[in-house]
């Protein structure tokens, strides 16, 4: 009978099993990926993201956005596709919604970020975005996913509804797979038991992606707690745990909001919170 050695050869003792998400990995890629996009760097110091969850008319997303580059936002949301759970819901203005963001870009300086919905739209979102993102919806559409992956567009991905760590991050490789490795992660809370938040903001990931990944990772305290009032105290969390940026969603009139009002800041509650950020993000200041 064969018996093993007690201990084990020093080449195989010495050897790290790598994970399954080797371009993604940390291990692969030491170094903090930064992806420079106008002035922003993100992954490089605090970005902030912010706008309004979809785009409604002209007039509000011009404002918005001249406002909120005043605040020293760095880029600029919008939805002009929206994955709503209801089908009599709003779900966008579709493409003149892109041709106000582009607008809004133009007014503002600032760089714009929007969700793709449908593979049939990516030609349709290079054209006018400057990032693409992915939804908690679309987070494990593999399809979707390669195709970004051959696109020459930053892509924000965001974690699924009850994805795991891993499997959040096998879906940013399925993107760098395909050539593309400007991916930034979106940690915007999971699903739980708890019906007093409309998710439950996991900040031991933010921790935990810097340890296992190289890629930036934005926090959406927005989508994470679903409640006004939570967004900037779980912000200031995911600053102090160690993520890149945050994006958060903001209506000058929350309460006429067609998508997400209960989770929109007021502007003054915007420059608020970037003033209370600056304790945790002291490069916000100035």
């Amino acid at each position: 009978m064969t018996t093993l050695p007690d201990t084990l050869p020093s080449t195989i003792q010495g050897m790290k099993t790598l994970p399954p998400y080797k371009l993604v990995s940390r291990d692969n890629h030491p170094q903090n990926t930064v992806i420079k996009l106008g002035t922003a760097q993100i992954g490089k110091g605090t970005t902030i993201i912010a706008g309004p969850c979809a785009v409604e008319n002209r007039e509000t997303m011009l404002k918005l956005a001249s406002s909120l580059s005043s605040l020293g936002v760095h880029i600029l949301r919008g939805g002009a596709y929206k994955p709503r759970t209801s089908p009599y819901s709003f779900d966008g203005l579709g493409k003149e919604g892109l041709e106000i963001l582009a607008e809004a870009k133009k007014y503002s300086g600032l760089p714009i970020i929007t969700e793709l919905t449908d593979i049939r739209h990516i030609d349709l979102l290079c054209a006018y975005a400057d990032i693409i993102q992915v939804g908690s919806r679309n987070m494990q559409n593999f399809s979707l996913l390669k195709e970004l992956g051959r696109v020459n567009h930053p892509v924000m991905l965001k974690r699924g509804l009850s994805a795991t760590l891993e499997e959040w991050l096998l879906a940013a490789e399925y993107i760098m797979a395909e050539g593309n490795p400007n991916v930034i992660l979106c940690e915007r809370g999971i699903r739980s038991f708890d019906s007093y938040t409309r998710n439950t903001f996991d900040i031991n990931a933010v921790p935990a992606i810097k340890n296992l990944s190289h890629l930036p990772l934005i926090a959406d305290p927005s989508h994470g707690t679903g409640r006004r009032e939570l967004v900037a105290p779980v912000a200031k969390a995911a600053l102090a745990a160690g993520a890149d940026g945050i994006m958060v969603e903001v209506h000058p009139q929350p309460a006429q909001a067609l998508s997400d009002g209960q989770q929109s800041l007021t502007l003054d509650e915007m420059g608020q919170m970037m003033a209370q950020m600056k304790s945790v993000a002291p490069q916000l200041a100035g």
